[in-house]
């Protein structure tokens, strides 16, 4: 669901740059609009994250997903659906900016070398599945302070000050491959991911351009 709704943030967003913003912008539109896709998708899935979350580690507490909310909301606030989401989001921000770059970079490439103006569902399932490669492998020294933080956080005791001073000191203490500590195993997960749910999107959106059509 939330890839699903970040694409079609990202193509909404993409196209009303594309058509209302009248000067070039510095950063490539495509960074832009997946960067605010990654945000939006974030700020509306996030609470099903929380409740999935609680019902993992609070077993026994509520019945389904219906109660959780509703107990939540009555016992601790609405606000307490969204704890930690900044945490999340300076994760996503990165990650979804360049995404979205990279795939749009390759699938421009791709209709430039092959000079054809439609991109297939293999060609797409490729694009997308190193567009999601290429986009983990560069934020992923983010991913990986990011985590950090959120452990010395749930401790008790903050073991950085900031995202910079976790990135310095893991880079001190355990050197480059400190940083990229468990990049295959979520390449594994995410790459086939991306690759899947853009050839999906895609497809399904070509699909119902050619029914409007005809």
């Amino acid at each position: 669901m939330k890839d699903y709704l970040q694409l079609f943030a990202y193509d909404t967003i993409k196209k009303t740059l594309e058509k209302k913003v009248p000067f070039r912008l510095p950063i490539p539109t495509s960074s832009i609009a997946g960067a605010a896709a990654g945000v939006c998708s974030t700020i509306c899935t996030y609470p099903l994250e929380l409740l999935k979350t609680r019902l993992t580690i609070q077993r026994g507490v509520y019945k389904n997903l219906m109660d959780a909310f509703v107990k939540i909301c009555q016992e601790e606030g609405p606000k307490e659906l969204y704890r930690g989401l900044t945490p999340s989001l300076i994760g996503v921000v990165p990650y979804a900016a360049t995404n979205y770059f990279a795939y749009d970079f390759l699938r421009k490439l791709y209709k430039k070398l092959t000079k054809q103006e439609q991109v297939g569902n293999l060609p797409t399932l490729l694009i997308g599945s190193a567009a999601g490669a290429f986009a983990s492998a560069s934020t992923f020294p983010l991913e990986v302070a990011r985590k950090q933080m959120q452990v010395g956080a749930i401790s008790g005791r903050p073991a950085y000050d900031s995202l910079f001073h976790a990135l310095s000191s893991i880079l001190e203490q355990q050197g480059r491959a400190g940083l990229y500590r468990g990049l295959g195993a979520s390449c594994i997960k995410l790459v086939p991911a991306a690759g899947i749910s853009f050839m999906c999107y895609e497809a399904c959106k070509r699909i119902l351009i050619e029914e409007e059509t005809s």
